[in-house]
């Protein structure tokens, strides 16, 4: 059987949500311990990842994540235990997600693999003007 693709975020609040875009930083926080590094990696500005870490260290009870000021050894990024928790049961949600996708879409419900998005997307939309 192929494999299915899911990507969904979880609404906490109206305020407070965490999706794909927001566990890649925190998993990339994790690996490399630099919020400037987990930038760089997912091809994003400095500032849009502060802004996102930002948001999720106020939109929670607790911190996902602890920044250190840089200096003479250079500063950095850790994820707290219950960042490194939200990043877990998130995965875990979406393992649970893409195993229940799989056997709602039998093999033979897939999409072609020959037909591009790009051919989609080269599609006139709007009717032609006369």
């Amino acid at each position: 059987m192929s494999e299915v693709s899911v990507s969904f975020r979880v609404d906490f609040s109206p305020d407070c949500a965490v999706g794909p875009g927001k566990i890649a930083l925190l998993e990339h926080i994790d690996s490399s311990g630099s919020l400037s590094e987990a930038a760089r990696e997912l091809k994003m500005s400095y500032r849009r990842a502060w802004l996102l870490l930002e948001d999720l260290n106020t939109s929670f009870q607790q911190p996902v994540a602890q920044m250190s000021v840089g200096g003479r050894g250079g500063g950095g990024a850790a994820l707290t235990a219950f960042g490194s928790e939200l990043v877990a049961s998130y995965r875990t949600l979406e393992a649970h997600i893409r195993k229940r996708a799989q056997t709602a879409f039998p093999a033979t419900a897939l999409a072609n693999p020959t037909n591009s998005r790009a051919r989609v997307g080269r599609r006139r939309l709007t009717k032609a003007k006369r």
